[in-house]
């Protein structure tokens, strides 16, 4: 046997408890066939050489919450990720209106909730810019949304609609509606009628967000929000003779309401990814949104918040309900993939996963509970017990703007010293993996790295780290995002180390992680990503 490829001349680290570091790789019709020594062996005049370059070798990553469509097609709008004010992003809106007078509906996603005092976004500002067309604006969150008076209008939004079942109209003191949309059961409505692009643009998108991950280094991804249109999507992306740059699971949305309705479609969704995914693009998992986000008030609390001492905010679903369709799901044979924030919401999730164990029977189900941003301190031991993966997202551990602005204030600080336990449950004994959430926030996981590393912000901030005790070392957020993922995608024997036989799928950094100051982490170059032998990036 010969190797296909050789990678040699810097430090690769395998991940693998066993044999942590090497020194040479070689890969053999898209797998690892040997290491060190016996690497070099495999070589002859047709082998190709990788040098490393002074640089490093590693598993590549997964990404184990991500919305690579919802992501592609956002940056097709307003570009109001990065703006720094209110003012910023209305004349962005203004700017983009002008550019495409074509335009039925002026959308963008991503900016920044904290702009607003409160998170209140008032639809007059809009209307000074375009008062004859729809405009709607998600935040980075995509819990928000900023709609003008045109959007509210077309909408059927005025003062004598009453609040939507799951998520709130802000509105005037006179009960109008301010412009402020908050949680899916007021943002649907208006989404429902924002034009989709057409199937080809989909797919456009789809494969530009893949090769972006694959350039910072991931070749797996949980897609986690999936509707039945997108799974059309996805399948075309596969059929269109075009390699796609990652593989990827799909999460199959289920919503409270006529969700019993809905179990035929979602087995029938993933049997037909199964026939066409070509083994690329699976659809394994259910998606639930157990509760809101903290920010805007609508996680679900066991105790009231703060700042408004009537409000628990909002669980999606009733614990019973929640626990009959997580039971419904997982006796499918499907994997629950649970967003859940708020320590109320991440309880009704546990108790969905534990019913679901006690009524169906045993089973390797490995539920996911993704985000975990507030857990009270009597759950953080049943992840451990359950066996549910806790995702994290780990660059939200930071003491960022809209933690400082939005959710420390509501929460108050007993509360706010115990986000984000990645340490915690990890002493568990925990499954832990990583994701992004992008476009929530960054999709590099180097910059992921860093956080749960420093649990410090960009600039280095606060020293020691926000809330140190649960900063984690670099060998376990690196595994958290490599082999923690591929256990979350049931496929630890094909990915996620380094050891012989596993596929070759890989990142070759610039410099060696573990010797970059931590805080550095996220300026390192990827500088090559392989699935399974090929190259990506």
């Amino acid at each position: 046997m010969r190797a296909d490829t050789i990678f040699t001349g810097g430090r690769i680290h395998t991940g693998d408890p066993a044999h942590p570091v090497t020194d040479a790789l070689a890969v053999t019709a898209g797998r690892i066939t040997a290491l060190g020594t016996a690497a070099h062996a495999l070589r002859d005049e047709r082998t190709e050489t990788v040098d490393l370059a002074g640089g490093a070798l590693l598993p590549s990553w997964g990404d184990g919450h991500v919305h690579p469509l919802i992501g592609g097609l956002g940056l097709r709008g307003v570009p109001v990720r990065d703006r720094v004010s209110l003012e910023e992003v209305v004349e962005a809106v203004r700017v983009w209106a002008e550019e495409h007078p074509e335009a039925e509906w002026i959308t963008g996603d991503a900016f920044d909730p904290w702009l607003a005092e409160g998170g209140l976004f008032d639809a007059a500002l809009l209307d000074a810019v375009v008062p004859d067309r729809p405009v709607l604006l998600r935040t980075m969150d995509h819990h928000t949304g900023w709609a003008n008076s045109e959007a509210l209008r077309r909408a059927g939004y005025t003062a004598d609609t009453p609040q939507p079942a799951h998520g709130e109209i802000v509105r005037r003191a006179d009960g109008s509606p301010l412009g402020t949309l908050r949680e899916f059961g007021a943002l649907n409505p208006v989404l429902a009628l924002v034009p989709l692009p057409d199937l080809a643009e989909q797919v456009e998108a789809l494969h530009g967000t893949a090769r972006v991950l694959a350039s910072a280094g991931v070749t797996w991804v949980q897609d986690a929000w999936v509707e039945p249109h997108q799974v059309d999507t996805w399948l075309a992306a596969v059929a269109d003779g075009r390699d796609l740059a990652v593989r990827a699971n799909l999460a199959l949305l289920l919503e409270p309401d006529g969700w019993r309705e809905r179990l035929p479609r979602l087995a029938a969704d993933r049997e037909r990814v199964e026939a066409a995914g070509r083994g690329q693009v699976t659809a394994r998992a259910v998606k639930f949104f157990a509760d809101g986000v903290l920010e805007s008030g609508t996680a679900a609390l066991l105790e009231p918040y703060s700042d408004c001492p009537h409000s628990h905010g909002a669980a999606n679903w009733t614990g019973a309900e929640l626990a009959d369709a997580v039971t419904a799901v997982d006796a499918l044979g499907f994997q629950p993939h649970i967003h859940a924030i708020g320590d109320h919401g991440v309880r009704i999730a546990l108790d969905a996963i534990e019913a679901a164990a006690r009524r169906n029977g045993p089973r390797a189900r490995r539920p996911v509970i993704a985000h975990v941003q507030l857990v009270d301190p009597a759950d953080l031991p049943r992840f451990a017990e359950l066996g549910v993966i806790a995702n994290f997202e780990p660059l939200w551990a930071q003491p960022d703007p809209l933690m400082t602005e939005l959710t420390l204030p509501r929460i108050g600080p007993e509360r706010g010293a115990r986000q984000y336990q990645i340490a915690a449950l990890l002493r568990d004994g925990a499954r832990v993996s990583f994701g992004s959430d992008w476009p929530v926030t960054r999709y590099e996981p180097l910059a992921g790295l860093a956080t749960a590393v420093t649990r410090q912000t960009p600039e280095g901030l606060p020293e020691g780290g926000w809330l140190p005790q649960e900063r984690i070392g670099l060998d376990q957020a690196l595994a958290a995002y490599s082999a923690g993922v591929a256990h979350q995608a049931f496929e630890e024997d094909a990915w996620g180390v380094l050891r012989v036989g596993l596929r070759a799928d890989l990142v070759q950094l610039a410099a060696d992680p573990f010797t970059v100051p931590p805080g550095e982490l996220a300026g390192v170059a990827v500088v090559g990503t392989w699935l399974g032998g090929r190259r990506t990036h």
